[in-house]
This record gives C-alpha cells, structure tokens and sequence, in this order.
C-alpha cells in the first residue's frame, strides 16, 4: 500500500519539477515548485519523517516560495521582456546539458548495485518526539549555544536596521 502511495507522489512530484522548467511564465513556475515542495513532503511523510516534512513544508514551500514570487513580482518577468536567444544555442545546450544528467544518473545507478528495500527502519526515527528528546538531552549545550548566537544575531539586524533621529 505504501509503495503505490510511493509512486503516485514520486509521479506528481516530477511532473510538478517539470512543470518549472517547461512553463515559460514565472508564476506558473512557482506553483510548480509550491507543488514539488509539497509531493516531496508527503515523500517524507511515508518514510515515517513527520519533523522533516514539516519543516520542508514551512521553509521551503512558504518562506522560501514567498521570496520567489516576491521578486517574481518585483523584477515585473514576463515573456514579453525575455530576451530573445538563438535556437542552435538553445538546443546545444539542452542537449549538453541533458546527457551529463544521463551520465551522472548511470553512474549512479550503477554504483548503487541492487535496488532492493533494505532493511526494516525503525519506526521511532523521524518522530518529532525523538528528535525533541535527543535534542535536549544529548545536545542541550549546542542548542542553547545556537539560541544564543541567533538571539544576538536578530539584536545586531534590529540594531544596525534601526534609524537615527535627531
């Protein structure tokens, strides 16, 4: 049941990656994305990774979204003002650039030897609440260390952010 699960989003999120590379306007590039972020979530969902789905979920498909198509909308993209390129040039590079893909893949594959499932994970790692108690029990020191750093990070933005009034 899981592997048809598996495929159906494996499916939708290379169709969605495909969708940002051949539409030519930016937006619909974007929502390409949004829905790439989103598959490769519920990927992650299925291989029992609740945190790193959320947090794919949240960094990527909104903050990360919302910077791209802030300045999609800022730099005004349309196929209007895109600039014109030679078509041989275009082809040359797509097919370059296509077969090092396929040459990187092979080798991939054929290092990776067998496609067999390993073995059964562990159905405690990913779980939100593993990582909470490995993360303050095992690593509390580097993480109230980080805490410290990002809180005088955020001062020094607000600081050196904040305008002068005489």
């Amino acid at each position: 049941m899981l592997a048809i699960f598996f495929y159906i989003f494996a499916t939708i999120s290379v169709l969605s990656a495909l969708s940002v590379v051949l539409f030519r306007n930016p937006v619909y590039s974007a929502l390409g994305l949004v829905t790439t972020f989103f598959a490769i979530a519920a990927q992650y969902i299925l291989l029992n990774a609740q945190f790193v789905a959320a947090v794919q979920v949240m960094v990527y498909a909104g903050a990360i979204m919302v910077l791209f198509l802030f300045v999609i909308m800022l730099l005004n993209l349309n196929v209007n003002n895109e600039p014109s390129r030679p078509a041989l040039l275009q082809g040359i590079s797509v097919a370059t650039s296509g077969g090092m893909l396929f040459l990187v893949l092979l080798a991939a594959a054929r290092s990776a030897g067998s496609l067999s499932p390993a073995r059964a994970a562990d159905n405690s790692i990913g779980l939100i609440q593993t990582l909470g108690q490995t993360l303050f029990n095992q690593y509390l020191m580097p993480f109230e260390v980080s805490s410290l750093l990002f809180l005088s990070a955020m001062v020094g933005a607000v600081m050196l952010g904040k305008k002068e009034y005489k």
